[in-house]
């Protein structure tokens, strides 16, 4: 098909920082037009759900932030995405429309210049915003913007059946012509234009944004990274890519910096690492779970809120060990968000840091003390100062395999641990300035760390 360029944003039109692509045979990707604020219709819990699906329950105007709904449409190319080289166009003018939620600052003061777009998850057979769920708090606190994006035709199905009313001209398949999400990745590209305002319709209100970060958490992850090893190359738009919880092998010739987040559950092994470069790193955390206690609380309040199913899975009771590991992941992926920010704005590199512990068995295993705590990794004081075995592993139906486990110690292991609550204490307060010292964690999460230690029973006769 002959592409009219008058139709197309021509990609020299993005200079991005760090990106050096080749210039031939650029894919170009046409900018959206964007419908919105989509107003409410009715109030949570109304049963014809004419609000937001995944409407977040914090209080966002409290700290001056704003969420709003808009509809994305306009059309896209197909590709072919061949493993470590730059993709290819197989044809193009497939039309979609879509929505993103945007939960941003209402202030430019209050912004600092990064937003945030997630591919939202879909493996629950409906948007998970993992990102969202994980680091709200943080993205909040310190004046990220956030972009939610249904990007795939079960979130995009999911929503169409929850409000016909108010989702139903949405569509990711050409009127059911194209049954995989082909058209996914020129969406994830037409959204990062619309937030960097080049759409006539502004969804970042008087913000102006300075760096686009592409993130996914797991499934969302996998099809992440094969665009940014195929498709992005073709058509540069984002600054960097947060892998989160996932994501193959990534090439080392692209020109943005990505970063793989790893819970314990997702390490797969030495032979499937990749070494640090100066635009690719890995950090792996020690006890923690692919889904974990914190996106737990968000799955049951977002389905209260919804009127959705309860939760991404089994319920407590089902799987084989009691799950949901309690390592907080998010205080770690909060300071690697900030990190990511900074090596895009001034190139500093962020810190390394030591991978989790295998084995030599074949094949290798993650390594262990006496209790079933991992070695190596990033090591939180949750998982270094334990009071209980927190765990990236579980068995059970569903998706038991994801949450890992948390079991308590007893009394009589917790005294012999800890003879005195001070000495708990001090050895969170030791553990937790250390990890702050070496950028693993942020100076509001290690003190509300050890706030929790200062208030916790552990020691106490």
């Amino acid at each position: 098909m002959r592409i009219q360029p008058l139709l197309f944003v021509a990609v020299a039109f993005f200079a991005l920082s760090g990106s050096t692509f080749a210039a031939d045979q650029r894919a170009t990707v046409p900018v959206p037009t964007v419908t919105g604020p989509i107003a409410w219709t009715t109030q949570p819990p109304d049963a014809s759900h004419g609000y937001t699906f995944n409407h977040t329950f914090l209080d966002l105007a409290k700290s001056g932030y704003v969420e709003e709904e808009f509809f994305i449409e306009g059309s896209a190319n197909r590709y072919n995405t061949p493993a470590d080289a730059d993709g290819s166009v197989i044809d193009s003018g497939h039309p979609y429309k879509t929505r993103i939620v945007v939960r941003r600052p209402t202030s430019a003061r209050k912004f600092n210049g990064t937003a945030i777009v997630e591919w939202t998850n879909v493996t629950g057979s409906r948007d998970l915003e993992m990102d969202w769920f994980q680091s709200s708090g943080h993205f909040v606190r310190a004046g990220y913007a956030w972009i939610g994006v249904s990007a795939q035709r079960v979130g995009v199905d999911a929503l169409k059946a929850w409000s016909p009313a108010r989702y139903g001209t949405l569509d990711v398949t050409e009127g059911g012509k194209i049954t995989n999400d082909a058209l996914s990745y020129d969406i994830m590209a037409a959204v990062a234009l619309a937030v960097r305002g080049k759409a006539k319709t502004n969804v970042m209100g008087d913000l102006k944004v300075e760096r686009v970060i592409a993130s996914g958490h797991s499934q969302s992850a996998g099809r992440l990274a094969i665009y940014v090893n195929s498709v992005h190359p073709l058509n540069p738009v984002f600054d960097a890519v947060m892998l989160h919880g996932g994501g193959g092998k990534i090439r080392t010739d692209l020109g943005v910096k990505v970063w793989k987040m790893l819970s314990e559950t997702d390490v797969r092994g030495p032979a499937a690492r990749q070494p640090d470069t100066d635009k690719f790193r890995t950090w792996e955390v020690a006890g923690a779970s692919h889904v974990d206690s914190e996106s737990a609380r968000h799955f049951a309040e977002i389905a209260r809120l919804n009127a959705a199913a309860a939760a991404n899975g089994a319920a407590t009771g089902q799987c084989d060990k009691p799950p949901y590991s309690q390592i907080p992941f998010r205080y770690v992926f909060d300071a690697a968000y900030d990190d990511m920010a900074r090596w895009i704005k001034d190139g500093t590199a962020p810190p390394t840091a030591p991978p989790i512990t295998f084995s030599d068995s074949t094949p290798p295993a993650i390594a262990r003390d006496a209790d079933g705590i991992a070695l190596g990794g990033i090591r939180l004081a949750e998982e270094a100062v334990p009071t209980g075995v927190n765990t990236g592993q579980n068995t059970g139906p569903s998706f038991c395999r994801l949450y890992g486990s948390h079991v308590d110690f007893d009394k009589e292991k917790l005294a012999a641990l800890y003879p005195t609550h001070k000495a708990y204490v001090d050895a969170v307060k030791n553990v937790t300035e250390k990890n702050l010292k070496a950028g693993y964690i942020l100076k509001p999460d290690a003190e509300a760390t050890i706030q929790a230690a200062e208030k916790s029973e552990i020691g106490k006769r």
